[in-house]
């Protein structure tokens, strides 16, 4: 199949992520649509990405002209909506179900040439293509946390995808001035992989009362030279994605050291999401400043 020349993205989900995306493509000329479940949610996503650019102009990081040229190319949708474009980035929470349903939808409303891409950090890319008319045009594009800062893009590639609807993922991805890694479509694929055991593992150190939080993450920063703690990168994914791949991986792979902490489970329970409701391994103020909950 022909695949056209991507100059318009569609971002289905309008949450951290998506509206990450959104901006980054934005930025760089693309036409962009964004969509969530309601066009509220859409539209205050995109007005937080002015607010961010704003910031940035501010700060003497952007200049004003580029500020205004990304929101001529941004616009809130419905999800009904997302009829055009050659591309469709969906960045939905990591549920399966969810997901699956979004690409049905999608996979009925667009063109049959439009490539379907998801953003997730853990599910099988082949089993969302196992929904779509034409499977062999869906891709991962796994984008890192925050987008307008993380240089790397995640491709996965399922059983299905074309080789050629890999090459333009890679293509769209480096016209964003990021770097790609391609991954098989296995179980968190290749960073998370890595990543979600080491975050569940400082979970049970903290649980096991090994050190408290501040300790584990300092060790981590000074020892380690990691720019961030365990704890406190948790907390910045969010506490409920943590969990949701660290299940994957435990389900999929169905070995017992890819177990979630029982600590991170009862985070969860609690509503303790980490940054985005300012309370998880540590607690937010307003200003961001981060104090660690009393937990373990």
């Amino acid at each position: 199949m022909a695949y056209p020349e991507i100059r318009h993205v569609a971002v289905v989900g309008a949450g951290q992520m998506g509206a990450g995306i959104a901006q980054v493509a934005a930025m760089h000329d693309y036409t962009v649509s964004l969509s969530d479940i309601s066009l509220e949610i859409a539209e205050k996503a995109v007005r937080g990405i002015e607010a961010r650019l704003e910031r940035l102009v501010h700060k003497g990081q952007l200049e004003g002209a580029a500020k205004d040229r990304t929101l001529n190319n941004l616009r809130a949708t419905t999800l009904e909506a997302q009829r055009d474009g050659e591309l469709v980035i969906e960045a939905a929470s990591e549920n399966l179900d969810l997901k699956l349903e979004l690409f049905k939808q999608l996979s009925q409303q667009v063109s049959p040439e439009t490539l379907l891409a998801s953003n997730t950090s853990s599910i099988s890319i082949t089993k969302l293509a196992s929904v779509v008319a034409a499977p062999e045009r869906v891709v991962g594009l796994h984008f890192m946390n925050p987008v307008p800062l993380m240089k790397l893009v995640e491709i996965i590639a399922g059983l299905q995808t074309d080789p050629k609807v890999v090459e333009r993922a890679q293509a769209f991805a480096r016209a964003l001035q990021k770097t790609t890694i391609v991954s098989k479509d296995r179980p968190g694929f290749i960073v998370n992989r890595i990543l979600i055991p080491f975050l569940n593992e400082a979970c049970f150190a903290l649980e096991e009362g090994v050190g408290d939080a501040s300790a584990i993450d300092e060790g981590a920063r000074l020892g380690l030279n990691h720019p961030l703690g365990p704890l406190q990168l948790a907390d910045l994914i969010g506490l409920d994605t943590v969990l949701s791949i660290a299940e994957v991986l435990h389900r999929e792979l169905g070995d017992d050291k890819y177990r979630p902490a029982p600590l991170l489970r009862n985070l969860v329970a609690a509503g303790w999401l980490g940054r985005k409701s300012r309370r998880g391994f540590y607690v937010y103020d307003e200003s961001g400043q981060a104090t660690p909950t009393s937990v373990g």
